[in-house]
């Protein structure tokens, strides 16, 4: 079952890859709903935002 080991390993190393890339996405998120919460969610009056 070649298939069958072969998922498991795209499995895993997918799986490493998808919580590294949240993680990332999750802080961006977070600072751009702080910057927008601090000066206003409009992005010609916020520079945090830009």
């Amino acid at each position: 079952m070649a298939g069958h080991s072969k998922w498991h390993n795209i499995q895993h190393r997918k799986g490493a890859q998808d919580a590294k890339r949240g993680k990332v996405f999750t802080k961006l998120i977070k600072e751009i709903v702080i910057a927008a919460k601090a000066g206003g969610g409009v992005i010609e009056n916020n520079p945090s935002l830009r």
